[in-house]
Parts: structure tokens; sequence; C-alpha cells
């Protein structure tokens, strides 16, 4: 029996040894681990510039609605010069607006190249939106920029090529004073008629230039 009980002891002196020595290997490799990881350089996140480029351009559907004076203003007659189009309405109190005096930036900063780009401001509230109200709030921030007066017809038909979405919340069908839930992106329109690039709304300025600059 002693014999016996000495052996027993004896396997479970090994077992412990091998046990602690597992033990301290791991610990050895996750010090080791940890410390490559303090050690190791942090990667610094690239924030999202904004921009998507379409490659290959998109051929869009050409449209027709009334443009300044009520005049018949059709996509196609755009082509021959690159175009910023942005879908808003003039009581917008944030996103029209802002997009709108960027799109202005953007003018000054092309400076000489300006000249190879027409902005268009498309509405997605023709009840209120008429004709003569879109060429006095258009005008306040660049008198040259065009714009459009949207339909629901229209607008429904050519949603698919624009990603665009908006809703009337109106409380009642009478009201006149509601708020409109819109789609905010701007996109940018080759001299053929094609997109080729779409801005988010926080896309800067800067990179909207760089961008179309290199569409040129």
């Amino acid at each position: 029996m002693a014999g016996s009980d000495g052996a027993i002891q004896q396997r479970r002196m090994i077992v412990v040894g091998v046990l602690v020595c597992i033990i301290f290997l791991f610990g050895i490799g996750a010090l080791l681990f940890f410390r490559s990881q303090l050690d190791a350089p942090t990667p610094t996140p690239t924030p999202s510039s904004g921009v998507t480029i379409i490659d290959p351009p998109r051929a869009l559907v050409d449209f027709t609605l009334p443009g300044r004076n009520g005049a018949p203003l059709a996509l196609s007659d755009l082509r021959g010069r690159f175009t910023l189009i942005f879908f808003g309405y003039t009581h917008c109190p944030d996103f029209c607006p802002t997009t709108l005096a960027e799109f202005r930036q953007v003018k000054r900063a092309l400076d000489a190249q300006a000249d190879q780009l027409q902005f268009l401001f498309i509405s997605v509230d023709g009840e209120r939106d008429t004709p003569a109200v879109l060429e006095e709030y258009v005008a306040r921030f660049d008198p040259q920029f065009l714009f459009m007066r949207g339909d629901t017809a229209t607008l429904a038909r050519i949603s698919a090529d624009y990603g665009l979405y908006y809703e009337l919340r109106k409380e009642t069908p009478e009201d006149i004073d509601y708020v409109v839930d819109h789609t905010t992106p701007s996109y940018l329109v080759d001299p053929e008629g094609r997109m080729i690039a779409v801005f988010s709304f926080t896309a800067e300025p800067e990179v909207i230039v760089e961008t179309i600059r290199g569409q040129f």
C-alpha cells in the first residue's frame, strides 16, 4: 500500500508540475502578445470623403420641368457642360440653404474653370415653389444658378436614377405650413448627361472641388 501511495503521489506531483509549466508558458505568451499590441502603432482611421464615383458613368432618363419664367427646361438642354444637381425646396430650414451656399463656395473655388460647370436646384415642393419663388430663392446664393419646379409625376419617373425620396409632411390636405423630408446628396452629371459622381451632404466643398477638377 505504501508503495502504491507513493506512486500515486509521484504521479500527482508530475501532473501538477506539468500544469504549472503550462500556466507559466501561457502567461509568458500572453505577456508577449499584449506587449506587442502596446508597441504596435495605432492605425489612424481615414474619414469618409463623402464622394462616390460612378464608374462606368450612369445614363440618366431625360426629363423636362418648368425653369426660369416657367419656360420648359430639359436635362438634355444642359449637355455640353458639367452639371451639379441638388433636390430640395425653398422652405427648407437646413440642408438646402447649406448646400446652395456650398455650391457658391465651389463655384468661387473653381475660379476660371467655373464656366465648365452649371448648378441646378430641383424643387420637390412644386405646390409652393413657383418659378418666381424659386428665382428669388436661388438668386440669394447666385443668380446664375439654374432651377426647376418639380411635379409629382416627373419626380416619380426619375427617382430611381437619383435614389430620390421625398415626403410632404402635411397634417391636413389644406396645410401650407409644412416641412418636406427629402434625400440630401448632390449629383455630378457629365457633359453627355451621365451621372459620374454623388456627393453626400457631409462632403466638404474642398473635396467636391477636387473631385470636379479631376473630371474636367
